[in-house]
């Protein structure tokens, strides 16, 4: 019944959603907020659980086209899964502007961005501005970790 690779990632995908949900709705309600803070967990959740049925209905790869994942390719998402995990485990400690620095950099280098002088700019520039929107304006404050900020 199961026949392609799209329908066992889709299921394995349905299951991350539904227990992403589950604690989802376990979230601490607000009585005077317009949007609680679930309402983005909640979304994402079903979307993913959306697009996980979405692609296990899908038509399945042609047998003489099937997708097969090389070696390289598992080894670069593991690598990607680690770094993920790395940055959670640090964000507390090290804080956000400096373990989103050093995640977005390299992450980007694994995934094959060569352009040094760019990578740099963007990554430092792209990280200050979420912080300062986020500190600042949306006055939703962001682990500073070890930096004085």
């Amino acid at each position: 019944m199961i026949k392609s690779v799209e329908q066992k990632v889709s299921i394995v995908l349905f299951l991350i959603s539904s227990f992403y949900l589950l604690l989802s709705y376990q979230l601490p309600t607000f009585p005077y907020a317009i949007i609680d803070a679930d309402a983005l967990p909640k979304g994402l959740g079903f979307l993913l659980a959306l697009l996980s049925i979405l692609l296990f209905i899908k038509n399945p790869v042609d047998d003489h086209k099937k997708s097969k994942l090389k070696k390289e390719e598992v080894l670069i998402l593991l690598a990607v899964a680690g770094l993920i995990l790395v940055y959670i485990l640090l964000f507390e400690i090290l804080g956000f502007v400096l373990v989103t620095t050093l995640f977005l950099l390299s992450t980007s280098r694994l995934l094959g961005y060569k352009n040094w002088k760019a990578l740099i700019t963007v990554t430092i520039v792209f990280t200050f501005v979420l912080y300062v929107s986020f500190n600042y304006l949306l006055q939703i404050y962001l682990p500073q970790g070890i930096l004085p900020f």
